[in-house]
């Protein structure tokens, strides 16, 4: 049996169960014995068609929709017996790491775009500093100055320019986002032109022999915040990619299908953005030594990578105890 026919032969089911789904989830007075008896079936014959679909089409779309499709079926089964808590926990320690871990591709691919960005304003200013009036705004342009970096910052009231961090930064991350509505263009453009900023900005401060102190003051939150807007970033590729090239379904389903995908990375990114934020504007300003927020930035990365390893560690063990 291939694709095709596997779609053809259950698609009325699905979207049955669709149905009682949205309706199970918004009118429960309405409720009879009999929904809940056909919501039960029409579930176990949901999770035995993932199960097959994982096994001989595990990359295609349909295995996507169905874990999806299962899934809200299993929440709402059992979403009496959990806590708003314990949902959010479950997000952010399991659902959020298991849509990171599906599109990489797509976080990784955004990445790429800053670097390309970043390497190719450092090449320029390198070659000639005043290339740096044309490639940054008038207003960074003129206001930076390697000589005064790390001066003055005893006048920054650290909360307002946290609070000030964060919102900007989640701003960038929904209209990365929301880019990718545009088949992707706007995202790409935006990832590019971050890339140009400080890519520009370090190749400045490498003239001025400030180099050593302008990673000092960038890294320590900026591995935390690139990471949350290439997540971002990721998710408006694969909205904009799923538009670009839809497949065998039509463009309507793949927006309303990864649009929702897409959302939950915006989602899992604002814990991030806040961490990054409170770093930027109470640790880099900080009078401490360069070398302490070197440590910082690299305490950050660790932090980065156990949260990811503990969440896929967390998700294949529910994976095994939900066959079992």
């Amino acid at each position: 049996m291939n694709v095709k026919q596997f779609v053809k032969m259950h698609r009325e089911e699905w979207k049955q169960l669709e149905q009682l789904v949205a309706t199970m989830s918004k009118r429960r007075p309405a409720i009879t014995g009999d929904h809940i008896t056909q919501f039960h079936r029409l579930y176990q014959k949901a999770a035995q068609n993932l199960s097959y679909s994982q096994t001989y089409f595990p990359h295609d779309e349909v295995t996507n929709y169905l874990n999806g499709l299962v899934a809200k079926s299993h929440n709402l089964l059992y979403k009496d017996q959990v806590s708003s808590f314990k949902q959010i926990r479950y997000f952010f320690s399991q659902k959020f790491i298991g849509l990171l871990l599906e599109q990489w591709k797509f976080v990784i691919a955004a990445m790429i775009l800053f670097l390309i960005g970043g390497f190719g304003s450092f090449l320029s200013v390198l070659n000639d500093p005043l290339h740096i009036y044309s490639i940054l705004p008038a207003e960074i342009a003129k206001g930076v100055d390697p000589e005064q970096l790390g001066k003055g910052h005893e006048a920054v009231d650290s909360s307002l320019m946290s609070a000030s961090i964060m919102t900007n930064n989640i701003k960038v991350a929904i209209f990365a986002f929301a880019g990718g509505i545009t088949f992707g263009l706007v995202t790409v453009y935006l990832m590019v032109y971050n890339g140009i900023i400080i890519g520009a900005l370090a190749a400045l401060f490498w003239h001025h022999g400030k180099s050593y102190d302008f990673w000092a003051y960038i890294v320590p939150h900026g591995m935390i915040e690139l990471t949350a807007i290439f997540i971002a970033g990721g998710a408006g590729l694969l909205m904009g990619y799923k538009l670009f090239v839809p497949g065998q379904y039509s463009r309507s389903f793949q927006l309303k299908q990864h649009a929702k995908r897409s959302v939950q990375l915006l989602l899992g990114t604002i814990p991030l953005f806040i961490i990054a934020g409170i770093i930027e504007g109470f640790i880099t300003p900080a009078a401490i030594s360069l070398e302490a927020k070197y440590i910082v930035a690299f305490l950050t990365v660790i932090g980065l990578i156990l949260y990811v390893a503990i969440g896929k560690i967390k998700r294949k063990k529910a994976i095994i105890d939900s066959d079992s």
